[in-house]
């Protein structure tokens, strides 16, 4: 490979990495995005798959954070209709909990702080008449109901990316930087592909270390610059079970050590429930789930849930590091959500910039304040332009989402109706690219499983990055609960078939160029 010259080379190819990179190329910034693994492959991949303000937050004075999140709840929305959607919360009161007027004052302060617009506000529920109360204790008697969003967190991932390559930056994934060295007034970033060793080289007028978990790491071992801040490192574990009841709504409990604990339907035939909250210090890619999570997550909503859960209804687990800033919180669940973004060097020399902390609703925030660090650098490029941008597949309103379904069900009248949901759940309008000429579900070729044929596949290996059955299982799509080992086996043998230079992945370094 060729060296490739750009304005802003970006280590990290999760949510805070791939959103720096879509926003300035926008400016019209050159960028080029190295990942060692796959897009949203750690973290981002990871979280309890929610859009929020985060309502406990408030207990610990974190105004300017949940003002910020409450506020990106909407612009999300707006931008990503396909992959976030409205979701009301049920909070069931008790004794053990704070006063009811103490958390009616909560949840005003959450209705207000972030300027809602679309979202419907706070209500309370009679449990013993709304269907909410149906799964839940008898003793469950009156609850608040308010609003928040669920979001397809690595979707969200690889349609930033996919943005930010569709407008002329180069993504490399499987790509890892092994050495960033100033040479005069640009970094020199050492790269090695991952696949097949192959090394190549990259330049860049300013560097931005968005490595996550790895953020320190790769600060002092690859950058060799010195720490400025700490990270601390918070796993946290979620279970999937069967579905634990019929309605649309989530749950959120407060267990008796005053952490919380959400139960959220999860595509159509699970529930997902998470998540805890612990110090971790090993290997973030090695992060798992342990016995001691699982009690502690079926203890938490059976003391809610009138059928208990019981582990042989368990059907999946995840668990995910957070690269939380250390404020020198005691606990783990206190330690704040917040970010920092810390610049080194300046004007004598290539600049770093270093993420710390952050929280996936907050992300398009972080990006545009993160590219605004270079302006000095840069003074040419753009403003923000972020927050009425739709992202790829997403040039719809919310309320559109059954018309735009309803229209792929048209195009292929044999198609089952699950199946067209969660294609536009993932790729919204830009599913047509996919089904493009089909009539009939045999004009997409094979089905390797839970409706995932040979032509969605082909797209997400050309346009999407995918290079194995897991990325595409479990990253891309979610299939992965409703494939055997058989079926899986089959997929990774016609990925592995195809993924040569076909794969955006494989773009060459060579495609970039200086602004």
């Amino acid at each position: 490979m060729q060296d490739g010259a750009y304005d802003l080379a970006v280590i990290g190819g999760g949510i805070n990495g791939c959103g720096i990179a879509r926003d300035a190329k926008g400016r019209g910034l050159s960028v080029v995005l190295v990942e060692q693994g796959d897009l949203a492959g750690a973290t981002s991949s990871a979280s309890t798959k929610l859009i929020h303000g985060g309502l406990r937050y408030l207990e610990h004075f974190e105004f300017r954070l949940v003002r910020e999140a409450l506020a990106e709840r909407e612009v999300l929305l707006s931008i990503a209709p396909h992959i976030i959607w409205p979701v009301r919360f049920v909070l069931p009161h008790h004794r053990g909990l704070r006063p009811w007027p103490v958390i009616r004052l909560g949840l005003f302060l959450y209705d207000h702080l972030g300027g809602r617009r679309v979202l419907p506000p706070t209500s309370t529920l009679d449990l013993g008449s709304d269907p909410a109360g149906k799964p839940l204790k008898p003793e469950f008697r009156r609850a608040f109901e308010y609003s928040d969003c669920s979001v397809q967190d690595s979707r969200l991932v690889i349609l930033n990316a996919r943005d930010a390559a569709d407008k002329g930056a180069v993504v490399l994934t499987q790509t890892r930087c092994t050495k960033a060295r100033v040479q005069g007034q640009q970094w020199v970033l050492s790269l090695e592909n991952q696949d097949n060793g192959e090394r190549s080289q990259a330049r860049a007028r300013a560097l931005v270390n968005a490595s996550g978990p790895w953020v320190s790491d790769v600060l002092h071992d690859i950058i060799g610059r010195d720490v400025p801040l700490r990270i601390r490192m918070v796993k946290g574990s979620h279970i999937i079970v069967d579905r634990l009841f019929d309605h649309d709504k989530s749950y959120i409990f407060q267990n008796v050590d005053n952490r919380i604990c959400f139960a959220i339907p999860y595509e159509h035939d699970f529930t997902l429930i998470g998540t805890t909250d612990e110090d971790y210090t090993g290997d973030p890619s090695q992060a798992a789930i342990t016995e001691a999570e699982i009690d502690y997550l079926l203890g938490a909503i059976n003391e809610y849930f009138r059928t208990p859960v019981t582990r042989s209804r368990i059907r999946g687990t995840y668990s995910g590091v957070r690269p939380l800033y250390d404020d020198g919180t005691g606990k783990p669940q206190e330690a704040t959500r917040d970010y920092e973004l810390k610049l080194g060097e300046g004007r004598d020399g290539p600049p770093v910039l270093s993420i710390f902390g952050g929280k996936i609703t907050t992300y398009r925030k972080l990006s545009e304040q993160a590219v605004e660090k270079f302006r000095w650098l840069f003074p040419q490029m753009g403003g923000p332009w972020t927050n009425s941008a739709p992202l790829p597949g997403g040039d719809f309103d919310f309320e559109q989402v059954a018309g735009q379904i309803s229209t792929i069900l048209r195009r292929i009248p044999d198609m089952k109706a699950g199946q067209a949901e969660r294609m536009f759940r993932c790729y919204g309008t830009r599913t047509m690219r996919i089904i493009n000429g089909a009539s009939k579900m045999t004009d997409l070729g094979e089905e390797f499983g839970g409706g995932l044929t040979r032509r969605e596949v082909d797209y997400l290996i050309s346009e999407e990055w995918a290079r194995s059955a897991e990325d595409i299982l479990w990253r891309r799509t979610k299939l992965g609960l409703y494939f055997d080992s058989q079926q899986t086996s089959t997929l990774q043998s016609y990925v592995q078939a195809l993924t040569t230079d076909r794969s955006p992945a494989r773009q060459s370094i060579r495609h970039g160029s200086a602004s």
